[in-house]
């Protein structure tokens, strides 16, 4: 079973729900796929045992044989070619290009344009105190980190486990590339305006998506109704909800686990990821 863990916006604990669920688990994989910003490790501490070049495939422009017929610089979506055939020229931008191939794909002269890979980011990958570990990390510049989530969604999960995926936040490409093959989406949100306008907008991806979902409500004071009643008007379950407290702040920024700091909320993580299996939310 893979369980995407997301947040419409920043800083609501996605990654701090996360760890602790992982670590309620036995024998179960954390896939950190926030590759601009992956911070799993600050409290899974893992002992990492490989480091894997991601490569992606580049344009390699060949201008003794280009005809200079400017059809992939037309192509480009992205802008990343650009042909001056008064000069015979053939530029090409690698911080622009989306590694679409259709550059290769237009060009009507063979031996004119070949791919060549180019290094865009690393992945790591090793074990923590009771499950494996992976981490998805960007090179600074790369104009996406789809190709990278992606590659490690289809070829470096460990099959027949439990993995929890650490998305991105927000709800751009790379989070959708996240969830695509997610059994089960739980959203993480804050009792504020702010995280009930952002969480809307998640909802509505997962539900284009046709993802079961759930809701987590970090920093819950108790008396705060904004996002419990918009949830409870549309029938979306609530699947935990963590106490604000000083004291898990100062936990959190010493990168001690969620459940070491609140033993008693271990039996609850327990019960969420029972709940998402046996088909109850």
């Amino acid at each position: 079973m893979d369980i995407a863990v997301v947040s419409g916006k920043g800083g609501t604990g996605k990654t701090y729900f996360s760890t602790s669920l992982a670590l309620t688990l036995e024998n179960a994989g954390y896939i950190d796929l926030d590759v601009e910003e992956p911070n799993g490790y600050i409290f899974l501490k893992p002992d990492i045992k490989e480091n894997i070049d991601f490569t992606v495939p580049i344009p390699e422009i060949n201008e003794e044989q280009c005809t200079f017929c400017r059809k992939c610089d037309e192509s480009c979506t992205y802008n990343a070619i650009s042909i001056i055939p008064q000069i015979k020229k053939a530029i090409f931008f690698p911080e622009l290009c989306h590694n679409c191939g259709v550059c290769t794909f237009v060009c009507p002269v063979e031996g004119a344009i070949r791919e060549v890979d180019k290094k865009s980011g690393t992945i790591q990958k090793g074990v923590f105190r009771n499950g494996y570990f992976i981490e998805g990390r960007l090179n600074i510049g790369e104009p996406s980190g789809v190709p990278l989530i992606s590659g490690i969604i289809s070829k470096h999960l460990v099959p027949d486990r439990i993995n929890i995926i650490d998305s991105p936040p927000g709800t751009s490409c790379p989070v959708v590339e996240s969830i695509k093959k997610s059994d089960f989406v739980i959203i993480v949100t804050e009792p504020t305006p702010f995280g009930l306008s952002d969480m809307k907008l998640i909802l509505e991806v997962a539900k284009d998506m046709n993802k079961r979902v759930g809701v987590v409500i970090n920093k819950d004071r108790g008396n705060d109704q904004l996002v419990k009643d918009y949830l409870k008007r549309e029938n979306i379950p609530i699947l935990l909800k963590i106490p604000y407290s000083v004291e898990i702040q100062k936990a959190y920024s010493k990168g001690i686990p969620l459940i070491e700091t609140v033993p008693e909320l271990k039996p609850k993580f327990h019960n969420v990821f029972m709940d998402i299996k046996n088909g109850k939310v």
